[in-house]
């Protein structure tokens, strides 16, 4: 077989603000593969389905988390890939493999030996599409379950804030918080992600931008337990109308992931109310908790207990700008680049 164009979506330079499609970012079809011949050094060649949108990847391309992207390099992050080829007897052509953040935003890939730790082999759960995986079934919906798991201490008839709660993780929150007797309070940055958080059975959605978030939390709070996606003057609205005791599960913070950012004004209510503060990532408690997710969640995403949305665009040319969409908020639900279908 002759050589082909293998796309990638390349880093080009680091942003000061929001990423440019095309220029911090861009595809690039400069690079060849012979899938039949390239070699594979004990490693698997893979083919790229699917690869996951999340707003962590802007964290990577400006040094915020250790695991900076290199310039000319191809972004990498959670997807799905197709084994073509395979030195590795755990991996065999055919199987359908899930990368945990370390797929990289090319269409073929060389996955080495030491990479091969980090991904699994799966088949979907019926009624599951195989692209939930990379959202509500993967690291976003195990982002959520865990969180309110390791740090809710979760009550029946607490009040619970969750900000972005129409995104992946956001709209996984509302949803198990509802099962597990919470009031839930969750704001969308537009009516329509309102209607969807409605549709979630959220008791009280409202729209950030066309409502004080302040007057929101004096009337429906106060707050027990507050979901972080976004930080900034919402985490300080927050932590002026908690019960005390309340926790703050620190999941983001996207209101300065673009420019400066966000200060926090209000640390001083931590103290007076004995507010707990987490940092949550989801990697360290995979192994506390997948058993539990995959018996808890996987059956109600099965059986549409738990709903979930998908916002797909085609063709790895097109990660760029849904990257900027996911930072501005333009998507609805969980951002998916589907990059091949076979």
């Amino acid at each position: 077989m002759p050589e082909f164009t293998n796309g990638r979506h390349l880093v080009k330079e680091y942003p000061s603000g929001y990423p440019i499609p095309g220029r911090t970012t861009a595809y690039d079809t400069s690079a060849k593969i012979n899938t039949d011949s390239v070699s594979l050094n004990g490693g698997i060649l893979a083919k790229l389905l699917l690869i996951s949108v999340d707003p962590y990847l802007r964290g990577r391309l400006a040094g915020y988390t250790p695991s900076k992207f290199a310039l000319e390099e191809p972004l990498a992050g959670y997807g799905i890939v197709k084994v073509i080829r395979s030195e590795n007897d755990k991996f065999h052509p055919g199987d359908i493999l899930y990368g945990n953040g370390r797929i990289r935003h090319e269409e073929y890939s060389i996955i080495t030996k030491e990479e091969a730790e980090h991904v699994v082999a799966f088949k979907p759960v019926d009624g599951i599409p195989l692209s939930v995986y990379i959202g509500a079934a993967g690291m976003p919906g195990l982002t959520a379950f865990t969180g309110l798991k390791e740090y809710g201490n979760v009550k029946k008839g607490e009040t619970i804030f969750v900000s972005t709660a129409a995104g992946a993780v956001g709209s996984m929150v509302v949803q198990i918080a509802k099962k597990e007797g919470l009031k839930v309070i969750g704001s969308a940055g537009s009516e329509e992600k309102v209607k969807f958080l409605k549709e979630l059975g959220v008791d009280v959605a409202f729209n950030y931008k066309t409502t004080d978030t302040r007057e929101v939390l004096q009337k429906e709070g106060p707050i027990d337990i507050y979901w972080d996606n976004v930080g900034g003057d919402t985490l300080d609205a927050v932590l002026e109308n908690t019960n005390e005791h309340a926790r703050v599960i620190m999941c983001g913070a996207i209101s300065g992931y673009n420019g400066e950012p966000a200060i926090v004004k209000n640390l001083m209510y931590t103290i007076y109310k004995q507010t707990k503060l987490y940092g949550h990532l989801v990697g360290p408690l995979l192994s506390k908790y997948q058993e539990a997710f995959d018996k808890d969640v996987i059956p109600k995403l099965a059986d549409g207990t738990y709903k979930h949305r998908e916002d797909k665009v085609y063709g790895l040319d097109k990660a760029s700008q849904a990257l900027l969409d996911v930072l501005k908020g333009a998507n609805v639900g969980k951002s998916v680049v589907v990059v091949s279908e076979d």
